[in-house]
This record gives structure tokens, C-alpha cells and sequence, in this order.
């Protein structure tokens, strides 16, 4: 079975939020991926609104049910928009103030752990699935099942960054055992932050890879190959 692509399309709402203009709409960016072949569209509210806006949140709920993947940090006013416009599901994601993108998985303090076993807890009352953002890790991985994901998104930034094949294969085998056990105890696996053409195939070949998500690699392709293939052509590897 193919794994499944969810285009991140928070960079086409960084670029309508640089001049405050109506355009792009990443609703449009939305349906050219999904007629493009793209499985999910994600996108990252973030309380800085640098990029998407909490009516892009509602806009894209509404044409796109069950398609729509949201990233948010376990703040309640994060929590307070996933529940109202209810998307297909929800990650979960560290989030720090100036970070130019998710530096990796979530940190499990005893606070977050409480918080989010509550936020899970609000999310599966609304019929909406979750997925925790983690480190290829074996304690993360059971800590998500404990606190009652659904899914577990690996982050797969020490793998992009890999500055070696050596180094590279090392980071390759902590995803699969993370992965591993992962679908042992019941989770959906999902993987992603840096992937572009050039190293996804490693990673979506990892035993029970169900989804990679994608955004910066796919939006700047399209700058010179244009949406639709940029997306097909990412499709099309996985």
C-alpha cells in the first residue's frame, strides 16, 4: 500500500500574510493539492498568525471535511479552534515563541503530560483523531499510547539534517524501531519536518509508514514546476 501525503500548505498563507493581501488563498492551494493527489491537507495554527489565520482554520473545515489536518500547541486557546471547527484530526506540537519552524518532538513534563491527556480527552469527545508530535524514541512512543493518541507523527529532523550517509542510515534505524513499536502498540505512524525529494524515499519505505507530512519542499518546488506537479511528482515517489 502506498503511504499516504499530507501537503502542508502554511508557506502559500506566509506569502498572502507578507503583504496582508486576500491572495494567495490556501483554500485554493487546498483543492489543487488534493485534486493533485495529495491524501491530507495540513496546516499549523500558530497564535503569532505569521501564516495561517483561524479563518483559513474555518474556511478549510468546512470545504474540505475529512481532509483537514491541523498542527496546534496544547494552549486553550489552540485547543478552543480545534474543537470548534472540528477537523479529520489534530497534532499536537511543541511550539516556542520566535522559532522559525518546530524544532522537534513534544517535551512529556509531568504539566504537558496532564495537559494533554486532557486536551486528547476534549479532541475524541468531538470525534476527532490525534496525533502527538515526537522524537523517534521508544519512551516518547509509549508515552503517546499512554496519554491516548491515535497517531504518532515522527520527526524526522535529525534525519534531514544528517550530515553523513553513516550518520544518516543511524537516524533511519531510530525511525523504524520507533516505528515499530509504534504499530505494536497500536498507534498510526506518520513522519515528518525537512523531508523533500531527495531523502523521503528512506523514510517512507520504514515497516507501517502511513503518512508523510510535506509543505516547505513541495511549496518551493511549485515556485518553478507549478502546484499541481510539484504535488504529483512528491505523489508519485511515495
Amino acid at each position: 500500500m502506498k503511504v499516504q501525503l499530507g501537503v502542508n500548505i502554511d508557506h502559500v498563507a506566509t506569502l498572502r500574510q507578507a503583504r496582508r493581501a486576500a491572495f494567495p488563498d490556501p483554500v485554493d492551494a487546498a483543492a489543487i493539492c488534493l485534486s493533485a493527489g495529495a491524501d491530507y491537507i495540513v496546516v499549523h495554527w500558530r497564535k503569532d498568525g505569521r501564516h495561517i489565520q483561524t479563518k483559513d482554520v474555518a474556511l478549510l473545515c468546512k470545504y474540505f471535511p475529512k481532509k483537514v489536518h491541523l498542527e496546534c500547541s496544547y494552549t486553550p486557546e489552540a485547543e478552543k479552534i480545534a474543537l470548534k471547527y472540528k477537523p479529520y484530526s489534530v497534532c499536537i506540537v511543541p511550539e516556542q515563541p520566535g522559532e522559525v519552524t518546530t524544532m522537534g518532538g513534544l517535551n512529556f513534563t509531568p504539566a504537558v503530560q496532564k495537559r494533554i491527556a486532557q486536551m486528547v480527552e476534549r479532541l475524541h469527545k468531538k470525534g476527532i483523531l490525534v496525533s502527538l508530535f515526537i522524537s523517534p524514541v521508544a519512551d516518547e512512543v509509549r508515552m503517546a499510547a499512554r496519554l491516548g493518541a491515535d497517531i504518532v507523527e515522527l520527526c524526522t529532523r535529525d534525519y534531514s539534517e544528517a550530515t553523513s550517509p553513516k550518520q544518516a542510515q543511524r537516524r533511519l534505524q531510530e525511525l523504524s524501531l520507533a516505528a515499530l513499536l509504534a504499530k505494536e502498540l497500536g498507534l498510526e505512524v506518520h513522519a515528518g519536518h525537512g523531508l523533500d525529494y531527495l531523502n523521503v524515499l528512506a523514510v517512507a519505505d520504514i515497516g507501517g509508514m502511513r503518512c508523510m507530512n510535506i509543505g516547505f519542499a513541495i511549496i518551493t518546488r511549485s515556485l518553478f514546476a507549478g502546484l499541481p506537479q510539484a504535488v504529483e511528482e512528491m505523489k508519485d515517489l511515495l
